[in-house]
């Protein structure tokens, strides 16, 4: 038997656990995508469908004036003349070609549009949501640790003002100080106008107008995390596997470190993933707070202008974003707790 012939023979190697994870984690998503985006663009057609007005009419308010002729055009140019059920067909035609559609409000396509404000809005999420779980998860370890005495109590009036105060309240709040009093930090943007900045440079301005909106963003996570990292820990304490590393004469803060904190980051991870959702809702907010031209104004702007094919897209990436999230969230939980890649 030649060599060649033997290599073909060779039988392929199994997948191990972390690849089998992999694989059926994307495959559950696959199947959750479709059926979510579908659901999706049914129920927000219909009811972009029943508001009244469509762009033509957005168009023909801001130019001043517009004929009858020149609007019925403008609909048959559009396909807005078109039964809602032919409309809805033709927006499925085109998505099943990887097409968004066109924006008459911007006079280009949709997903260029997205992809111009999708890199601002992401850079912002990430950053908060960093800035929640660091905190959050510190406030959580300090507040455990300490149960019951002053730092304790501290917290959790701290987290209990970052839970009751909304999101956009906290923004003006910062802004007020570190904007306007101390004029510390710019009040909104996400650039200094007129700086011609490039490279490090232009990354170090970018995030400097992050900080703000970051925290505006993060407040209400970090109370959510810490409040649950802390009853987590509390739960864990009483275990076995923790009296038994006490018993070997083990640090306190290893004892935490690396025994507590790793099984108490598998349901902090879980609600970080399903609170995902909530925190790209809460960037159009804080976005329009701070004049962050980021996915979330452009959805306000999109409203307003009756641009009913941006909504739809942004609202359909936004699905696929919690969907992402929620893998990655389901490999990371399988990397904290080696005990979760038995149910693959």
């Amino acid at each position: 038997m030649s060599r060649s012939h033997a290599a073909e023979q060779k039988p392929a190697l199994p997948l191990s656990r972390t690849s089998k994870r992999v694989l059926y984690a994307l495959r559950s998503a696959l199947i959750q995508a479709v059926p979510a985006a579908l659901g999706i663009v049914l129920v927000v057609f219909v009811l972009l469908q029943l508001v009244p007005g469509d762009v033509v009419d957005v168009m023909a308010s801001q130019s001043g004036s517009a004929s009858a002729e020149t609007m019925a055009w403008l609909r048959a140019e559009y396909g807005l003349d078109q039964p809602v059920l032919a409309q809805f067909w033709n927006y499925l035609w085109h998505l099943a070609h990887l097409s968004l559609g066109y924006s008459p409000r911007f006079g280009t396509d949709v997903t260029s549009l997205i992809a111009g404000r999708l890199p601002d809005t992401l850079l912002l999420m990430l950053l908060a949501q960093a800035v929640a779980l660091l905190v959050g998860i510190g406030f959580g370890v300090i507040m455990a640790v300490w149960a019951n005495k002053w730092p304790d109590r501290l917290l959790t009036l701290v987290n209990l003002l970052l839970y009751s105060l909304p999101g956009f309240w906290i923004g003006l709040l910062v802004l007020l100080l570190f904007s306007v009093q101390l004029n510390w930090l710019p009040s909104g943007g996400n650039q200094t106008i007129g700086a011609n900045l490039s490279g490090g440079g232009a990354l170090l301005d970018k995030l400097r107008h992050a900080v703000l909106p970051v925290l505006a963003l993060s407040s209400y996570f970090i109370a959510i995390y810490a409040r649950l990292t802390r009853s987590a820990l509390l739960d864990i304490a009483d275990q076995d596997f923790i009296r038994t590393a006490h018993a070997k004469g083990l640090a306190p803060w290893r004892i935490v470190s690396r025994h507590m904190l790793r099984c108490a980051l598998t349901p902090v991870t879980t609600v970080a993933g399903l609170y995902f959702g909530n925190l790209l809702g809460g960037t159009a907010v804080i976005e329009t707070v701070f004049s962050w031209p980021g996915l979330g104004s452009l959805a306000m702007e999109a409203i307003i202008a009756r641009n009913f094919n941006l909504v739809l897209g942004i609202l359909l990436l936004s699905a696929f974003m919690v969907v992402i999230v929620n893998v990655l969230v389901d490999l990371l939980q399988s990397l904290i707790d080696p005990r979760m890649e038995g149910s693959a």
